[in-house]
């Protein structure tokens, strides 16, 4: 049953999903209609949870200070009305939940950031490192095949190599036993 729920989930799923963690800086770009105008709002902020991973849209919670005071959002990160999220900055943290955030100043926390350019680099290098291994899996994989090959073909060679061997060594067994019967006659005869 858990299967086929993740299955129907991901299926769910629309697009292509962040790897959103808690501790990212994010811009949120939300559709606000407006009577019959629709418009998109930005929301920054820092992700201070993330809630049903393996759900069909997992929900975030999203906290800023504006003017002195916390505003915090809590949205489904598939949801149509959500147009993107855009990552900006990973800080290092070690919790899953940051509600300890709420009681805490900017200046207090120290966070320490990583860019999103850094990130995404990071992640192509690790994509390209894994095709990599890949390709390399494939070539090994070939040269074996190629090496099983040759060995069968060597021995079939082999084999069909040996058989006129044999058959040459018959020959010759005879041929020699003939010999050896002609000389025993001429000695007999003399």
């Amino acid at each position: 049953m858990e299967k086929k729920l993740i299955e129907f989930n991901m299926a769910q799923r629309s697009g292509k999903v962040l790897a959103l963690q808690s501790g990212d800086v994010v811009r949120v770009f939300r559709k606000i209609k407006e009577g019959e105008k629709e418009r998109t709002q930005v929301f920054e902020g820092m992700i201070i949870a993330v809630k049903g991973g393996q759900s069909s849209s997992p929900i975030i919670t999203v906290r800023k200070v504006s003017s002195g005071v916390g505003v915090e959002l809590i949205i489904p990160a598939n949801s149509p009305m959500i147009e993107k999220i855009e990552l900006v900055k990973r800080a290092k943290v070690r919790r899953a939940k940051l509600y300890y955030v709420r009681d805490k100043t900017a200046k207090s926390l120290r966070f320490k950031y990583e860019d999103a350019s850094a990130i995404e680099a990071k992640a192509d290098k690790k994509a390209n490192k894994i095709k990599e291994e890949k390709v390399e899996e494939k070539e090994i994989e070939a040269v074996k095949e190629e090496k099983e090959e040759k060995t069968e073909e060597e021995v079939k060679t082999e084999e069909i190599k040996e058989t006129p061997k044999k058959e040459e060594k018959k020959e010759n067994k005879k041929e020699e036993v003939s010999e050896k019967k002609e000389k025993e006659d001429q000695k007999e005869n003399k």
